[in-house]
């Protein structure tokens, strides 16, 4: 009698311990009662669960003929079938200066690739394309706006700009009639319009979707705006300095100051003519006022790879490419703009690799050129150390690479997805659009 006892009490704390473990998983989330009962299996529609992360981005590409991308790098007006891993041309090297914004094209390509990543891994992408729309998180619109506008609106003839407007109401065109875009208005599809001017004619026309730009300095907040759209990098012009392994960076970088481009520019960046007359004959600095070309590029080169500290004031909108490229040549920034947006700041701390001053501060006779002598060789280090570690993060390669500029962009993306997400759910149940406002 007493082993049978014992045998019931044995059995007995055992279900209790089978009840509180079953508990136990399902409030951690191990266990989802729903898939216990059919009735949640049966309910309408392909509801996906909320972005967590840990997986990649599933992105749809529309198939759109060459003309609107990579036929714009074979001839003005080239046209084939949609580009593919095995039609997808080189980003040729004698591009100038259309390089800095050719996000677009880096975005399409790692999209294509499907392969190992460089140590034969396996894929580590943050974006993988999907060929089903239902099961995709975004859609990405592979109109090459930037080279467009660079190809027929700025160097071109009346005829030609004509061209670049066609192609952009082709392409509203084809997004408006899409069932894709209009079940969420175009809330989760990504178009790049890195140059400021591209998509210059018709980007309200597409204003809900995630643009991917180089900053906000020229559309107004109601079309772009840092809330919904995505600051990528400019591709830089300089080679990275990969060989910056100098026992003594500190005393090899003999300039303190070092700055090269033009000066006669608009808006913010009317200062440069200002700083010019400031710092050009100062002591350790070099200002040179002239126009990129080949030889000059050498001449940046050189210059940025010399000096500790690299100045980056505002172009025609807040950001240059000159940054991009101080960045590439572990020359730390000194970043003068009121308004500039950077590239991936939720993740990245612009203040361990870059020293920023405001418009006023800039102008004030010695001030500038005083803070940046006041700057110890050990915090100085501390910046060039850290510039060596993030650089990666600005580098668009083929085949991408684990945390480089393009992977880093399809992170923003899925950064911006919760937002789009809950307009979208919201505009489907609104009687009154936005009475809160």
């Amino acid at each position: 009698m007493k082993v049978k006892d014992t045998m019931s009490k044995s059995l007995l704390i055992l279900a209790v311990f089978i009840l509180f473990l079953v508990a136990s998983l399902f409030y951690t989330g191990k266990i989802d009662y729903r898939s216990s009962f059919s009735l949640f299996d049966s309910l309408p529609g392909k509801a996906k669960p909320c972005f967590t992360g840990s997986e990649p981005l599933k992105v749809y590409m529309y198939d759109l003929e060459m003309k609107y991308n990579v036929g714009l790098l074979k001839g003005s007006h080239y046209n084939a079938a949609p580009v593919t891993i095995e039609t997808l041309p080189k980003w040729p090297k004698s591009t100038g200066l259309r390089k800095q914004h050719s996000v677009e094209y880096w975005m399409l390509a790692s999209l294509l690739y499907a392969g190992d990543d460089e140590n034969g891994n396996g894929p580590t992408r943050e974006a993988v394309r999907v060929l089903d729309p239902d099961s995709a998180d975004v859609f990405f619109v592979p109109f090459f706006s930037s080279l467009s506008y660079n190809t027929f609106y700025r160097h071109g003839n009346d005829s030609e700009v004509k061209f670049d407007d066609q192609l952009q109401v082709e392409i509203v065109d084809f997004l408006q009639k899409s069932e894709h875009w209009k079940r969420s208005s175009g809330r989760d599809h990504v178009i790049p319009m890195h140059h400021p001017n591209a998509f210059k004619r018709y980007r309200e026309k597409v204003n809900a979707a995630i643009f991917v730009v180089a900053d906000f300095g020229r559309p107004r907040p109601t079309v772009s705006n840092l809330r919904k759209d995505v600051v990528a990098p400019y591709a830089h012009v300089i080679e990275t300095f990969v060989a910056d392994d100098i026992s003594d960076p500190y005393e090899s970088r003999t300039m303190l100051l070092f700055f090269r481009g033009r000066t006669d520019r608009k808006d913010e960046g009317k200062d440069r003519q200002q700083l010019k007359d400031m710092l050009s004959g100062q002591k350790d600095v070099v200002f040179e006022a002239t126009g990129i070309s080949g030889e000059g590029v050498n001449a940046s080169t050189n210059g940025m790879r010399s000096s500790k500290f690299c100045l980056n004031p505002a172009g025609d909108t807040p950001s240059s490419c000159r940054l991009f490229d101080a960045i590439v040549s572990h020359c730390v920034p000194v970043i003068v703009s009121d308004k500039i947006e950077l590239p991936f700041e939720d993740e990245l701390d612009y203040t361990k690799f870059s020293i920023f001053f405001s418009r006023q501060e800039a102008k004030k006779e010695g001030y500038m050129l005083d803070q940046l002598r006041s700057v110890s060789r050990a915090r100085w280090l501390e910046m060039w150390s850290y510039l060596k570690n993030i650089t990666h993060h600005f580098e668009y390669q083929y085949p991408p690479k684990k945390g480089d500029a393009v992977n880093m962009i399809w992170r923003q993306v899925k950064h911006k997805l919760p937002a789009a997400k809950l307009d979208v759910h919201r505009n489907r149940r609104l009687k009154v659009p936005d009475w809160w406002r």
